[in-house]
Protein backbone atom coordinates (compact mmCIF):
# COMPACT_ATOMS: atom_id res chain seq x y z
CA UNK A 1 0.00 0.00 0.00
CA UNK A 2 1.08 3.60 -0.57
CA UNK A 3 3.63 5.18 2.07
CA UNK A 4 2.39 8.87 3.51
CA UNK A 5 3.93 10.55 6.14
CA UNK A 6 1.78 12.62 9.25
CA UNK A 7 3.08 15.12 11.30
CA UNK A 8 1.94 16.69 14.79
CA UNK A 9 2.59 19.46 16.96
CA UNK A 10 0.19 19.22 19.75
CA UNK A 11 -0.53 21.48 22.22
CA UNK A 12 2.00 20.14 24.80
CA UNK A 13 4.23 22.08 22.51
CA UNK A 14 7.10 19.35 23.19
CA UNK A 15 8.16 18.11 19.72
CA UNK A 16 7.20 17.06 16.45
CA UNK A 17 5.94 13.73 16.30
CA UNK A 18 6.41 12.35 12.60
CA UNK A 19 5.11 8.71 10.99
CA UNK A 20 5.43 6.61 8.41
CA UNK A 21 1.96 5.01 7.75
CA UNK A 22 0.70 2.31 4.86
CA UNK A 23 -2.57 3.22 4.15
CA UNK A 24 -5.29 2.05 1.33
CA UNK A 25 -8.04 -0.34 1.40
CA UNK A 26 -6.35 -2.73 3.77
CA UNK A 27 -5.31 -2.00 7.48
CA UNK A 28 -3.61 1.03 7.93
CA UNK A 29 -0.02 0.35 9.23
CA UNK A 30 2.57 1.86 11.23
CA UNK A 31 5.97 1.15 9.41
CA UNK A 32 8.24 3.45 11.64
CA UNK A 33 8.34 6.91 13.40
CA UNK A 34 10.37 9.72 15.20
CA UNK A 35 10.13 12.33 17.51
CA UNK A 36 11.97 15.80 17.51
CA UNK A 37 12.06 17.97 20.46
CA UNK A 38 11.13 21.25 20.43
CA UNK A 39 14.17 23.64 20.66
CA UNK A 40 13.41 25.75 23.52
CA UNK A 41 13.63 29.06 21.54
CA UNK A 42 10.97 27.95 18.78
CA UNK A 43 8.73 26.69 21.90
CA UNK A 44 8.82 30.10 23.71
CA UNK A 45 7.94 31.58 20.60
CA UNK A 46 4.92 29.54 19.83
CA UNK A 47 3.81 30.04 23.61
CA UNK A 48 4.54 33.63 23.37
CA UNK A 49 2.34 33.52 19.92
CA UNK A 50 -0.53 31.70 21.64
CA UNK A 51 -1.09 33.82 24.77
CA UNK A 52 -0.66 37.29 22.73
CA UNK A 53 -3.38 40.08 22.30
CA UNK A 54 -1.86 40.87 19.19
CA UNK A 55 0.72 39.70 16.42
CA UNK A 56 3.35 41.40 15.13
CA UNK A 57 4.00 39.93 11.24
CA UNK A 58 7.84 39.87 11.21
CA UNK A 59 7.68 37.53 14.65
CA UNK A 60 4.76 35.68 13.47
CA UNK A 61 6.71 34.74 9.85
CA UNK A 62 10.34 34.12 12.06
CA UNK A 63 8.02 31.43 14.28
CA UNK A 64 6.15 29.91 11.31
CA UNK A 65 9.41 29.30 9.09
CA UNK A 66 11.28 27.60 11.96
CA UNK A 67 8.35 25.34 12.88
CA UNK A 68 8.73 24.42 8.89
CA UNK A 69 12.43 23.97 9.21
CA UNK A 70 11.67 21.72 12.15
CA UNK A 71 8.99 20.12 10.35
CA UNK A 72 11.44 19.16 7.17
CA UNK A 73 14.11 18.32 9.55
CA UNK A 74 11.36 15.48 11.38
CA UNK A 75 10.87 14.30 7.83
CA UNK A 76 14.27 13.67 6.48
CA UNK A 77 15.27 11.80 10.15
CA UNK A 78 12.40 9.62 9.75
CA UNK A 79 13.34 9.11 5.99
CA UNK A 80 16.72 7.59 6.36
CA UNK A 81 15.81 5.72 9.64
CA UNK A 82 13.48 3.91 7.44
CA UNK A 83 15.10 3.85 4.31
CA UNK A 84 12.80 5.44 2.35
CA UNK A 85 13.14 8.11 -0.33
CA UNK A 86 10.71 11.55 -1.15
CA UNK A 87 9.73 9.59 -4.31
CA UNK A 88 8.65 6.52 -2.05
CA UNK A 89 6.10 9.05 -0.41
CA UNK A 90 2.40 9.74 -1.95
CA UNK A 91 2.55 12.92 0.36
CA UNK A 92 2.93 14.53 3.69
CA UNK A 93 0.08 15.18 5.79
CA UNK A 94 1.04 18.09 8.33
CA UNK A 95 -1.54 19.45 11.33
CA UNK A 96 0.22 22.82 11.35
CA UNK A 97 0.78 24.23 15.36
CA UNK A 98 -2.31 25.51 16.89
CA UNK A 99 -1.75 28.97 17.82
CA UNK A 100 -5.50 29.71 18.59
CA UNK A 101 -8.65 27.17 18.63
CA UNK A 102 -11.98 29.56 18.92
CA UNK A 103 -14.68 27.03 17.87
CA UNK A 104 -17.75 29.30 19.60
CA UNK A 105 -15.75 33.32 18.68
CA UNK A 106 -13.84 35.09 20.59
CA UNK A 107 -14.88 37.27 23.61
CA UNK A 108 -18.47 37.27 22.99
CA UNK A 109 -20.55 34.89 20.74
CA UNK A 110 -20.97 37.89 17.65
CA UNK A 111 -17.68 37.12 16.97
CA UNK A 112 -16.82 34.72 14.26
CA UNK A 113 -15.70 31.12 15.05
CA UNK A 114 -12.09 30.38 14.13
CA UNK A 115 -9.57 27.83 14.08
CA UNK A 116 -5.55 29.08 13.45
CA UNK A 117 -2.63 26.41 13.13
CA UNK A 118 0.68 27.79 12.49
CA UNK A 119 2.05 26.00 9.09
CA UNK A 120 3.82 26.64 5.81
CA UNK A 121 2.91 23.49 3.42
CA UNK A 122 4.10 25.35 0.20
CA UNK A 123 7.79 26.10 1.98
CA UNK A 124 7.60 22.45 3.59
CA UNK A 125 6.96 20.81 0.04
CA UNK A 126 10.28 22.60 -1.07
CA UNK A 127 12.31 21.49 1.58
CA UNK A 128 11.34 17.94 1.60
CA UNK A 129 9.65 17.50 -2.04
CA UNK A 130 7.05 15.62 -1.21
CA UNK A 131 3.41 16.78 -1.75
CA UNK A 132 1.77 18.14 1.23
CA UNK A 133 -1.84 18.07 2.61
CA UNK A 134 -2.58 20.84 5.09
CA UNK A 135 -4.93 22.85 6.62
CA UNK A 136 -7.17 20.20 7.70
CA UNK A 137 -9.03 21.76 10.53
CA UNK A 138 -11.28 24.75 8.44
CA UNK A 139 -13.16 22.93 6.13
CA UNK A 140 -15.32 21.47 8.81
CA UNK A 141 -15.55 24.92 10.29
CA UNK A 142 -16.67 26.18 7.68
CA UNK A 143 -19.74 23.33 7.99
CA UNK A 144 -20.18 24.76 11.08
CA UNK A 145 -18.25 22.18 12.86
CA UNK A 146 -16.14 22.86 15.81
CA UNK A 147 -12.79 21.67 13.25
CA UNK A 148 -11.54 18.75 16.76
CA UNK A 149 -11.19 16.43 17.49
CA UNK A 150 -10.22 15.27 13.93
CA UNK A 151 -8.60 11.76 14.93
CA UNK A 152 -11.79 10.05 15.70
CA UNK A 153 -12.50 9.08 12.23
CA UNK A 154 -8.62 7.34 12.62
CA UNK A 155 -9.32 5.56 15.64
CA UNK A 156 -12.82 4.40 13.89
CA UNK A 157 -10.49 2.66 11.40
CA UNK A 158 -8.18 1.56 13.33
CA UNK A 159 -10.26 0.25 16.88
CA UNK A 160 -13.77 -0.26 15.77
CA UNK A 161 -14.46 -3.78 17.06
CA UNK A 162 -17.48 -5.92 16.03
CA UNK A 163 -18.65 -6.98 19.01
CA UNK A 164 -17.44 -4.05 21.87
CA UNK A 165 -17.64 -0.83 22.97
CA UNK A 166 -14.19 0.82 22.80
CA UNK A 167 -12.90 4.10 23.84
CA UNK A 168 -10.06 5.58 22.66
CA UNK A 169 -8.54 8.26 25.29
CA UNK A 170 -5.81 10.92 24.05
CA UNK A 171 -3.71 12.30 26.50
CA UNK A 172 -2.22 14.94 25.46
CA UNK A 173 -1.79 18.45 25.91
CA UNK A 174 -5.78 18.55 26.06
CA UNK A 175 -7.77 15.19 26.59
CA UNK A 176 -10.36 13.82 24.28
CA UNK A 177 -11.95 10.71 23.84
CA UNK A 178 -14.01 8.66 20.81
CA UNK A 179 -16.50 6.13 22.05
CA UNK A 180 -16.77 3.70 19.27
CA UNK A 181 -19.99 1.56 18.96
CA UNK A 182 -19.50 -2.26 17.91
CA UNK A 183 -20.60 -3.06 14.36
CA UNK A 184 -23.49 -4.96 15.49
CA UNK A 185 -25.17 -1.61 17.03
CA UNK A 186 -26.38 1.20 15.19
CA UNK A 187 -25.16 4.00 16.35
CA UNK A 188 -22.73 6.84 15.48
CA UNK A 189 -18.96 7.28 16.54
CA UNK A 190 -19.10 10.10 19.50
CA UNK A 191 -16.18 12.37 20.45
CA UNK A 192 -14.91 15.23 22.01
CA UNK A 193 -12.76 17.45 24.41
CA UNK A 194 -12.88 17.08 27.96
CA UNK A 195 -10.35 19.54 29.61
CA UNK A 196 -6.71 19.91 29.99
CA UNK A 197 -4.34 16.95 30.57
CA UNK A 198 -0.84 17.69 30.04
CA UNK A 199 -1.13 21.85 28.99
CA UNK A 200 -1.22 22.47 32.40
CA UNK A 201 0.23 19.87 34.35
CA UNK A 202 3.33 20.63 32.29
CA UNK A 203 2.98 24.13 32.68
CA UNK A 204 3.07 24.30 36.65
CA UNK A 205 5.91 21.70 36.35
CA UNK A 206 8.02 24.08 34.06
CA UNK A 207 7.09 26.78 36.64
CA UNK A 208 8.55 25.16 40.14
CA UNK A 209 10.79 22.23 39.30
CA UNK A 210 13.92 21.38 36.43
CA UNK A 211 12.51 19.96 33.39
CA UNK A 212 8.89 20.11 31.24
CA UNK A 213 7.24 17.51 32.31
CA UNK A 214 6.13 15.98 35.51
CA UNK A 215 7.74 12.65 34.55
CA UNK A 216 5.24 9.19 35.28
CA UNK A 217 3.36 12.32 37.50
CA UNK A 218 6.24 11.63 40.34
CA UNK A 219 5.22 15.05 41.38
CA UNK A 220 1.24 14.82 41.41
CA UNK A 221 2.06 11.55 43.49
CA UNK A 222 3.84 13.81 46.39
CA UNK A 223 0.94 16.15 46.95
CA UNK A 224 -2.24 15.91 48.29
CA UNK A 225 -5.36 17.04 46.20
CA UNK A 226 -7.03 20.16 47.47
CA UNK A 227 -10.61 19.62 47.54
CA UNK A 228 -11.65 23.34 47.37
CA UNK A 229 -9.55 24.01 44.96
CA UNK A 230 -10.95 21.11 42.26
CA UNK A 231 -14.15 22.00 43.23
CA UNK A 232 -13.41 26.06 42.09
CA UNK A 233 -11.81 24.75 38.82
CA UNK A 234 -14.02 22.96 38.06
CA UNK A 235 -16.56 25.41 38.27
CA UNK A 236 -15.10 26.33 34.31
CA UNK A 237 -18.57 26.39 32.21
CA UNK A 238 -16.45 23.91 29.30
CA UNK A 239 -16.40 21.29 31.60
CA UNK A 240 -19.85 20.90 31.58
CA UNK A 241 -21.26 22.03 28.20
CA UNK A 242 -22.94 18.88 26.03
CA UNK A 243 -20.92 17.99 22.95
CA UNK A 244 -19.90 18.35 20.22
CA UNK A 245 -17.33 20.70 22.03
CA UNK A 246 -13.21 21.26 21.80
CA UNK A 247 -11.13 23.55 23.53
CA UNK A 248 -7.26 24.68 23.91
CA UNK A 249 -5.57 26.65 25.52
CA UNK A 250 -7.53 29.88 25.00
CA UNK A 251 -9.51 28.78 27.74
CA UNK A 252 -6.98 26.80 29.94
CA UNK A 253 -3.88 28.44 30.89
CA UNK A 254 -1.35 29.63 33.87
CA UNK A 255 -3.27 32.64 34.23
CA UNK A 256 -6.76 30.68 34.57
CA UNK A 257 -5.17 28.25 36.67
CA UNK A 258 -4.08 31.71 38.78
CA UNK A 259 -7.43 33.21 38.94
CA UNK A 260 -8.58 30.35 41.17
CA UNK A 261 -5.99 30.06 44.06
CA UNK A 262 -5.52 31.48 46.77
CA UNK A 263 -1.64 31.99 46.94
CA UNK A 264 -1.18 29.91 50.13
CA UNK A 265 -1.40 26.45 48.23
CA UNK A 266 1.67 24.19 48.10
CA UNK A 267 3.31 23.67 44.71
CA UNK A 268 2.80 19.40 44.52
CA UNK A 269 -0.54 19.91 45.99
CA UNK A 270 -1.63 22.54 42.81
CA UNK A 271 0.21 19.62 40.91
CA UNK A 272 -1.75 16.79 42.43
CA UNK A 273 -5.50 18.63 41.73
CA UNK A 274 -4.77 19.16 37.98
CA UNK A 275 -4.20 15.54 37.55
CA UNK A 276 -7.05 15.03 38.99
CA UNK A 277 -8.52 18.01 37.66
CA UNK A 278 -7.81 16.21 33.90
CA UNK A 279 -9.28 12.31 35.66
CA UNK A 280 -12.58 14.16 37.29
CA UNK A 281 -13.41 16.02 33.61
CA UNK A 282 -12.03 12.81 32.16
CA UNK A 283 -14.36 10.50 33.62
CA UNK A 284 -17.21 13.07 33.21
CA UNK A 285 -17.22 13.23 30.02
CA UNK A 286 -16.89 9.11 29.74
CA UNK A 287 -20.14 8.98 31.72
CA UNK A 288 -21.58 11.82 29.12
CA UNK A 289 -20.30 9.99 25.96
CA UNK A 290 -22.07 6.47 27.43
CA UNK A 291 -25.20 7.97 28.04
CA UNK A 292 -25.73 9.54 25.10
CA UNK A 293 -24.86 6.08 23.34
CA UNK A 294 -26.72 4.28 25.88
CA UNK A 295 -23.97 1.84 25.72
CA UNK A 296 -25.02 -1.83 27.61
CA UNK A 297 -22.31 -3.99 28.30
CA UNK A 298 -18.40 -3.82 28.99
CA UNK A 299 -16.42 -0.78 27.20
CA UNK A 300 -12.86 -1.25 26.49
CA UNK A 301 -10.68 2.07 27.54
CA UNK A 302 -7.51 2.29 25.18
CA UNK A 303 -5.15 5.45 26.44
CA UNK A 304 -2.71 7.02 24.05
CA UNK A 305 -1.16 10.82 23.53
CA UNK A 306 1.96 11.26 26.19
CA UNK A 307 -0.38 10.96 29.10
CA UNK A 308 -0.62 7.47 28.12
CA UNK A 309 3.16 6.57 30.16
CA UNK A 310 1.71 8.79 33.18
CA UNK A 311 1.55 5.78 36.10
CA UNK A 312 -0.12 8.76 38.37
CA UNK A 313 -2.60 9.99 35.79
CA UNK A 314 -3.81 6.77 34.66
CA UNK A 315 -4.22 5.16 38.30
CA UNK A 316 -6.67 8.49 39.00
CA UNK A 317 -8.18 7.81 36.24
CA UNK A 318 -8.50 3.97 37.25
CA UNK A 319 -10.19 5.09 40.56
CA UNK A 320 -12.59 7.08 38.68
CA UNK A 321 -13.81 5.15 35.97
CA UNK A 322 -13.29 1.58 37.54
CA UNK A 323 -15.97 -0.66 35.36
CA UNK A 324 -13.59 -0.21 32.30
CA UNK A 325 -11.44 -2.69 30.71
CA UNK A 326 -8.42 -2.05 29.58
CA UNK A 327 -6.77 -2.09 25.71
CA UNK A 328 -3.00 -0.66 24.71
CA UNK A 329 -2.55 0.32 21.47
CA UNK A 330 0.39 -2.51 20.99
CA UNK A 331 -2.12 -5.01 20.60
CA UNK A 332 -2.76 -3.61 17.18
CA UNK A 333 0.73 -3.00 16.71
CA UNK A 334 0.31 0.68 17.37
CA UNK A 335 2.35 2.49 20.09
CA UNK A 336 0.11 4.99 22.23
CA UNK A 337 2.98 7.70 21.13
CA UNK A 338 2.45 8.02 17.17
CA UNK A 339 -1.66 7.85 17.17
CA UNK A 340 -1.98 12.12 16.65
CA UNK A 341 0.53 11.48 14.09
CA UNK A 342 -0.88 8.52 12.01
CA UNK A 343 -4.36 10.42 12.02
CA UNK A 344 -2.65 12.94 9.77
CA UNK A 345 -1.17 10.41 7.40
CA UNK A 346 -4.27 8.70 7.21
CA UNK A 347 -6.33 11.73 6.68
CA UNK A 348 -4.01 13.12 3.90
CA UNK A 349 -5.16 9.58 1.99
CA UNK A 350 -8.68 10.63 2.54
CA UNK A 351 -8.19 14.03 1.08
CA UNK A 352 -6.46 12.51 -1.70
CA UNK A 353 -8.51 9.68 -2.55
CA UNK A 354 -11.20 12.37 -2.52
CA UNK A 355 -13.26 10.85 1.09
CA UNK A 356 -14.27 12.81 3.69
CA UNK A 357 -12.13 13.21 7.30
CA UNK A 358 -14.47 14.13 9.13
CA UNK A 359 -17.19 13.00 11.45
CA UNK A 360 -20.32 15.22 11.32
CA UNK A 361 -21.15 13.23 15.30
CA UNK A 362 -18.00 14.11 16.16
CA UNK A 363 -17.56 17.85 15.34
CA UNK A 364 -21.19 18.94 14.79
CA UNK A 365 -20.67 20.26 11.03
CA UNK A 366 -23.63 20.32 8.57
CA UNK A 367 -22.29 16.76 6.76
CA UNK A 368 -19.11 14.98 6.19
CA UNK A 369 -16.66 17.12 4.10
CA UNK A 370 -13.19 16.32 2.20
CA UNK A 371 -10.61 17.85 4.69
CA UNK A 372 -7.47 19.74 3.05
CA UNK A 373 -5.56 21.56 0.89
CA UNK A 374 -2.68 19.96 -1.36
CA UNK A 375 0.41 21.24 -1.68
CA UNK A 376 2.24 19.98 -4.99
CA UNK A 377 6.44 19.01 -4.29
Amino acid sequence: MPLFVGLMSGTSLDGIDAALVRCGEGPVTLVDAVGLPMPDTLRNQLLALCQAQSVDVARLASAETAFCQLQAKAVARLLVKSGTGPEDIVAIGSHGQTIEHAPYGYDDDSAAAFTWQLDNPSLLAELTGCRVVADFRRRDLAAGGQAAPLAPAFHAALFSDPQEWRLVLNLGGFANITLLPPASVDAPVIGFDTGPANALLDAWHLRHRPGNYDADGAWAASGQVDASLLARLFEEPFFHRPPPKSTGREVFHLDWLASHLTGDEVPEDVQATLAELTAASVALGVEQAIDHQQANGAVRLIPCGGGAHNRDLLDRLGRRLPGLGLMHCEDIEWSPDWLEAGAFAWLAWRRLEALPGNLPSVTGARGPRILGGVYSA
